[in-house]
């Protein structure tokens, strides 16, 4: 992945951090989720905002209302509303996978109501104008009108960039891939109990947000879970390979031998405006496991 070192003094606390930004918390939450601002790994497991990215955005400018639109979130109304169509063309653009969505949550009818980055609505009518009126592709026709809905599984790739994004080496990328499988499908690709159990601590599952009061685990499980042949395919392909790394770097810890490394400096992502490293194993950086989700989602490289 490639690391920095970096001295605890060049890291704040989560909450100093969301002040000095003005966010709140559901907004500071959002900046972490889609990368605009990094965490690092802290003594105990807890996380810590790097310094560097909060002076960056508090330097831009029409800081802090323009770093805030950018978080901000929309549903299908006001999504549709922002680029002149209508709530039901935009859901079926949205099922279709040419936007993710960012957030969901049950409504007290039991739906599921899906949130997506009004920065990214407004870039898709930019990039793809055709969609915003007369009649939509073929192909997008026809696979909306069997039912395809791409939203689910856009928002688990979205989810898993983030773990594996943040992850602090190649066993907690292993612990994100195991999640998005789920136990079932993690267990016949991980044999060795001890590795399962290690996993399972690093990530027992991809959290899904706020779910409210209203949604059963087999809801929440539905759209956490990987569920395309597709899907499941590119995840245990990734496992694979961060297991290979992971084991070659560590063993798992075994009964009697829990102790896992100690962490001597905080280590974070590299800087975003660093130029892209290698593409290819051993570790590829968070550019490509993104441009491999756009190519499964069909959306094309990013």
């Amino acid at each position: 992945m490639g690391v920095q070192e970096l001295v605890v003094a060049e890291a704040l606390g989560v909450r100093r951090a969301r002040e000095e930004l003005g966010l709140d918390p559901a907004e500071f939450e959002v900046a972490l989720q889609v990368g605009e601002i990094r965490t690092t790994s802290a003594a105990g497991g807890r996380r810590r905002v790097v310094r560097k990215d909060v002076e960056r955005l508090r330097s831009e400018e029409g800081f802090p209302e323009t770093l805030r639109e950018r978080l901000r979130l929309v549903g299908s109304v006001e999504g549709g509303e922002l680029i002149g169509i209508t709530r039901d063309r935009f859901t079926r653009l949205a099922k279709g996978g040419l936007i993710r969505p960012v957030r969901w949550y049950v409504n007290r009818y039991r739906a599921v109501v899906w949130l997506y980055l009004a920065e990214e609505v407004r870039q898709l009518a930019v990039a793809r104008p055709s969609l915003l009126a007369g009649r939509l592709p073929t192909a997008l026709r026809d696979a909306l009108d069997e039912g395809e809905d791409h939203r689910p599984r856009g928002w688990r790739a979205r989810r898993v960039e983030e773990m594996v994004r943040d992850a602090t080496d190649a066993w907690g990328e292993a612990a994100a891939w195991a999640a998005l499988l789920g136990p079932e499908a993690a267990a016949r690709a991980v044999p060795d109990p001890h590795e399962r159990a290690y996993l399972r601590r690093l990530r027992p599952g991809i959290p899904p947000g706020n779910t409210g009061t209203h949604v059963a685990r087999e809801m929440i499980d539905a759209i956490v879970v990987a569920d395309r042949p597709d899907e499941v395919a590119f995840a245990q392909v990734s496992l694979s390979d961060a297991l290979l790394r992971a084991r070659a770097a560590r063993p798992a810890p075994r009964p009697g031998n829990e102790q896992e490394p100690a962490l001597a400096v905080l280590v974070a992502p590299p800087d975003p405006a660093a130029p892209p490293g290698p593409t290819g194993p051993p570790q590829p950086p968070p550019r490509a496991t993104r441009s491999r989700w756009r190519r499964l989602l069909g959306l094309g490289a990013a």
